[in-house]
């Protein structure tokens, strides 16, 4: 069995990152309800295009939307056919398949440039990085980008590593990626391929072959072809509001001011992100930095010679490359979320992977060692806090439970403390593996508990019940949107004529927050159909019977 098993390891070697990574992105991704704001938001316009079969405009609750290309939203409505059905798996399925494939890749770029053992490593840091694989799980545009980017610049990078009569078909899947990336998220998708493929280059000290004809002429024709149809009918189109809106105010105006845009962060907060995104696999290298930085000293003071350095040395130094481009270019915006650092990650997995190889081994063996007790205590902290926190305080009813979690946490954590001398790489492995595939549900299921699914149960109600919907007092809530499947009426000013204009209305019910319901009730006369945890779902009074109960509890 065993000589079978080794005389086809590949196969094997790929069906249990197969089984590994299907737990991570596909496990339990439709059994936990779509997150406001953005989630549920795009969402909701996916649909509406599914619906209206018009592929070119964005809309959102039924008005323009020039934010964003179309990409992710023709993805999409690809899955909602394919499945032939609009639901949070359909929803989640291309994100999840984009981090499927983003983690294959890091394997096979990494078993072909050095080894399988070190193309496994990487790909699995990648898969169980905390941000990326939650992300892989949340719909939102990030991860498309962090795909795109990722497939093109790791085809750029094989063009310094392949034989010469493949680099051409390399140089064009670059530029084919680095066009899909343009159309996932506009510039960036541009700036980090051609910006790190620029300093890679220069690094190689082989410029001159970015311009060869045969790579630029015909990678620079798909990257058009791509790219423009799109953006020229918009502008043919919708000119000057396309124009102003996406280009100069959600392209441009981000790295200059974030007034209008707002998430105003400052340069090093995506260096906090990152500490905290990259986890569990922060920890070793922090524990590492003195065995990096003693490297770093060699490879400064024997000077710089590309060609000097095996495929490994020339690897981690493209990594480098493209890792210190794309936090400097997403820390030189003004606006900033910690979703938008996602496409860093396949390249701190690819230099973080040296730490776990057996060559290695004794090199890293304490500060792997370390991390793991430092692990531990964050996984048995974990696991202590929510039955404490459910015990002592007031919100009982307000935290799921799932005793499953709790008892993962705690013996994961006790085992990382106590067995410390074992715990290398498979043990980080199969505590994330686990954490992703059964943590994320329960995560997004406590988060809902706070508010959300009142706005999810008062949303389908009102769609049962033919129902207009509005919202009243607050910003705009997309969970609305999405689960009541038709425009939303979002008073966000607390003017209360329009609130007494809407009560009017019999088929009309309206959200309002719990901690604004003694001021609306001094201002407009309504009754009350159902108080939730965060928000109240009211209507008009009628001479009708005013008993009737709209909603049913999840």
């Amino acid at each position: 069995m065993f000589e079978f098993i080794k005389k086809h390891n590949e196969f094997f070697t790929f069906a249990a990152l197969f089984v590994i990574f299907y737990l991570i992105f596909f496990f339990g991704t439709g059994s936990y309800s779509l997150m406001d704001i953005d989630e549920t938001r795009y969402a909701s316009m996916a649909n509406d295009m599914f619906r209206s079969k018009d592929f070119m405009t964005l809309y959102l609750n039924g008005e323009y939307f020039f934010e964003k290309p179309p990409l992710y939203f023709w993805l999409e409505c690809l899955s909602f056919g394919l499945f032939g059905k609009v639901n949070e798996f359909t929803v989640r399925f291309p994100v999840s398949m984009m981090g499927f494939l983003s983690s294959f890749l890091v394997y096979f770029i990494g078993k072909k440039v050095i080894s399988r053992e070190f193309g496994i490593i990487s790909a699995l840091i990648l898969a169980t990085s905390a941000e990326f694989f939650i992300l892989s799980k949340f719909a939102i545009l990030d991860i498309v980008l962090c795909f795109c980017t990722t497939f093109s610049i790791f085809f750029g990078f094989m063009t310094l590593f392949c034989e010469e009569k493949c680099r051409k078909y390399f140089w064009w899947l670059f530029y084919l990626f680095s066009a899909l990336a343009v159309l996932s998220k506009g510039i960036p998708g541009f700036v980090l391929p051609f910006g790190t493929m620029f300093f890679s280059y220069i690094a190689a000290k082989r410029f001159k072959e970015l311009f060869k004809p045969i790579f630029f002429i015909p990678g620079t024709i798909i990257f058009l072809c791509i790219v423009l149809p799109w953006h020229i009918l918009m502008l043919k189109t919708y000119d000057p509001l396309f124009f102003n809106e996406y280009i100069m105010k959600h392209h441009l105006a981000r790295f200059t001011t974030s007034a209008e845009l707002g998430r105003k962060q400052p340069f090093y907060f995506f260096i906090l992100t990152i500490l905290g995104g990259f986890f569990p696999w922060t920890l070793p290298v922090i524990a590492s930095c003195k065995i990096w930085f003693v490297k770093i000293i060699q490879f400064f003071k024997h000077g710089f010679n590309f060609d000097e350095y095996d495929n490994c040395g020339k690897f981690m130094i493209l990594n480098g490359i493209a890792a210190i481009l794309t936090l400097l270019f997403f820390s030189a915006s003004s606006t900033k979320l910690v979703t938008y650092i996602l496409p860093i990650y396949p390249f701190l997995a690819c230099l973080a992977a040296p730490v776990f190889l057996c060559e290695n081994e004794k090199e890293y063996n304490k500060p792997v060692r370390i991390s793991a007790i430092i692990l531990g205590f964050v996984f048995l902290t974990a696991g202590l806090v929510v039955p404490v926190i459910r015990y002592l305080s007031n919100i009982l009813d307000k935290i799921p439970s799932d005793n499953f979690i709790i008892v993962f946490l705690i013996i994961s954590g006790l085992f990382l403390i106590i067995k410390n001398k074992c715990s290398k790489f498979a043990p980080f492995v199969f505590l994330m593996v686990g954490l992703a595939a059964f943590g994320v549900p329960y995560g997004f299921n406590i988060d809902y508990s706070f508010g959300q699914n009142d706005l999810i149960r008062y949303a389908k109600a009102a769609n049962v019940n033919n129902l207009r919907l509005a919202s009243f007092g607050f910003g705009k809530r997309y969970s609305l949107n999405y689960y009541y499947g038709k425009h939303v009426i979002y008073e966000t000013l607390p003017i209360y004529e329009n609130l007494k204009i809407l009560l009017k209305d019999k088929n009309t019910v309206i959200v309002i927050k719990n901690k604004d319901f003694d001021e609306i009730k001094q201002n407009a006369d309504f009754q009350i159909i159902e108080k939730g945890v965060k928000y109240t779902l009211i209507k008009g009074k009628s001479n009708g019977n005013e008993s009737k109960s709209y909603c049913k509890r999840r």
